[in-house]
């Protein structure tokens, strides 16, 4: 076994993000079938056939933790040489997503605990997350002399509760939700008749505002930065939710840092935009999720050399002028990818691999269904994709509990280390193993057939012709899914290098970074886009 290779690239200046960028744009376009295919497709399209005949034999023989290293980096001595070398470059493609807080801009950073009353409610990522980010916002105020905290996207108001309460800082609590406004508010006034009483006086109590607005645009955001009268919210524990008690448009201009914990799809490009766009905001700590809901507009790079300003101004992805001039587009299944996690994919069990490849192949050879019987409905029913993560998480958690109650499953091939320990002749419907995987497969049927108003149109016999013609394949469906899944950290990689090379080409008047806060075995979408105006006092590096 070979561990996973090093990083190769630099992201320290704009010329080297665009070297880096240029790397994975060569890399990527050759495995664009791999990378635009869909799983859901796999039976329909004869998806294995993407896939290197040479790899793919070597990979169904594989153990089934051998496949949940591969997103890691992780080869194996024995696999194809070009195999290896596959691997081995998209994971030194991919950015170091270890935690580490030693960067120049952190130095001397003081990450407090969440004491009881703070951490209420938050599951364990979310305090991990908290608790880390909150600290080094803090960190990033001091340093460039900011004020106040817009948190972008506040959900239910734990990170600005933790900036207010805890590190003293005015906060404005943003979200589209009046019901998380409702939430955040109630929770602050909890927390402020604890906290309350450690202040000398009321006046020295901070507690969020909240504002309730959709955020469409930059410029929406930057608006709403700009109009933000901080006097109202430093001088008690009184809290106004009402946008317009809030947004003043004649008061001083305090500084301030634009903040987002995992702010959704393009609500993190719109951070990264307003930030360049407004005055006030002196520095930024972004981190995003939610690749997929990405808006993305297609360039030719030909037609937008002369215009790249006009061209994609909006859209999420790409952002920066180099990437728009990069014959790579990346399209929803893409995205998708990039939300996938190597660190959640290896922590994995073999039995739990096992039932995600098993319900992987449900989801496939059902599609195969609506084609041969309901094709209408495939072509009129935009929701089947949605509807269809429903049924396999469902479907997964009753799986789970079966195995947890039965403590033994005749349908496992595999022992703990994921090696072979039975034969089965899985096309053969007399086989108990065949059986109880068709017993699945026409449970997630009907289930799929009765959401999508089918209801039992079919004859089981349609259902067992579908079964025995794709059985033969499922072997194959964990071998192209983990490569998709280690192709995934390449395309985030480049997502996050696309959002700090737009801020590099701004020139010296921004220094900019990307950093990961977290653990990511906690926390997969733990990079932080870091930026600051030039005239805080900004380490170089």
């Amino acid at each position: 076994m070979a561990s996973a290779a090093p990083q190769r690239h630099s992201c320290d200046s704009a010329s080297e993000t665009l070297e880096w960028m240029n790397a994975i744009t060569s890399f990527l376009l050759p495995s664009k079938p791999l990378i635009y295919s869909h799983v859901v497709n796999f039976f329909k399209d004869n998806l294995w056939e993407i896939v290197d005949k040479e790899w793919m034999d070597c990979l169904c023989k594989e153990p089934v933790q051998n496949l949940l290293q591969l997103p890691s980096g992780i080869v194996q001595d024995y696999w194809p040489s070009s195999l290896k070398e596959f691997v081995t470059d998209l994971k030194a493609l991919s950015i170091f997503r270890e935690q580490n807080l030693t960067h120049p801009i952190l130095q001397s950073i003081d990450v407090v605990p969440l004491c009881t009353v703070l951490s209420q409610g938050m599951i364990a990522k979310k305090k991990h997350e908290v608790e880390i980010l909150a600290g080094v916002i803090s960190k990033i105020a001091e340093a460039c002399g900011a004020e106040a905290v817009v948190d972008v996207g506040s959900g239910q108001g734990y990170l600005a509760q933790v900036l207010s309460f805890e590190y003293r800082l005015s906060v404005i609590a943003l979200d589209a939700s009046v019901h998380h406004a409702t939430v955040t508010k109630a929770r602050s006034d909890r927390i402020a008749k604890h906290y309350k009483n450690k202040c000398a006086t009321e006046q020295q109590l901070k507690v969020p505002q909240t504002v309730t607005c959709r955020v469409l645009s930059s410029d929406t955001l930057a608006n709403l930065t700009n109009a933000v009268d901080l006097q109202k919210h430093v001088t008690g524990i009184k809290q106004q939710s009402n946008k317009e008690d809030i947004l003043n448009e004649h008061f001083e201009k305090h500084p301030l840092v634009l903040a987002g914990l995992h702010a959704c799809g393009d609500l993190s490009v719109n951070m990264l935009r307003a930030f360049v766009g407004c005055g006030r905001a002196k520095a930024l700590v972004s981190l995003g999720c939610c690749y997929n809901l990405l808006s993305e507009e297609e360039v030719d790079p030909s037609s937008c050399s002369e215009f790249q300003e006009a061209c994609c101004i909006s859209a999420g992805f790409p952002m920066s002028k180099g990437a728009k001039l990069f014959p790579l587009s990346l399209g929803k299944s893409a995205r998708d990818l990039a939300c996938q996690s190597a660190e959640r994919w290896r922590s994995l069990t073999t039995e739990i691999a096992l039932q995600n490849f098993d319900v992987h192949a449900y989801r496939a050879a059902f599609q195969l269904v609506l084609e041969k019987h309901f094709p209408e409905v495939v072509k009129s029913s935009p929701s089947i994709g949605r509807q269809g993560k429903a049924l396999r998480r469902r479907r997964l958690g009753k799986l789970l509990e079966s195995q947890i109650e039965e403590k033994h499953s005749q349908a496992m091939e595999y022992n703990e280390i994921g090696a072979e320990v039975t034969s089965h002749d899985y096309s053969d419907p007399t086989e108990p193993v065949w059986k109880e995987k068709y017993g699945h497969f026409k449970e997630f049927c009907e289930s799929g057939l009765l959401r999508l108003g089918c209801g039992s149109q079919l004859q089981e016999s349609d259902l067992i012709e579908v079964w025995g013609e794709v059985q033969p394949f499922t072997e194959m469906i964990g071998p192209f899914w983990s490569l998709r899944v280690a192709l995934g950290q390449v395309i985030e990689t480049y997502i996050l290098l696309d959002r700090l090379l737009y801020l590099q080409e701004q020139g010296d008047s921004i220094n900019a970074f990307l950093l990961p806060l977290f653990d990511p075995a906690v926390s997969p979408r733990n990079m932080a886009v870091v930026a600051m105006k030039v005239g805080s006092d900004l380490p170089k590096s």
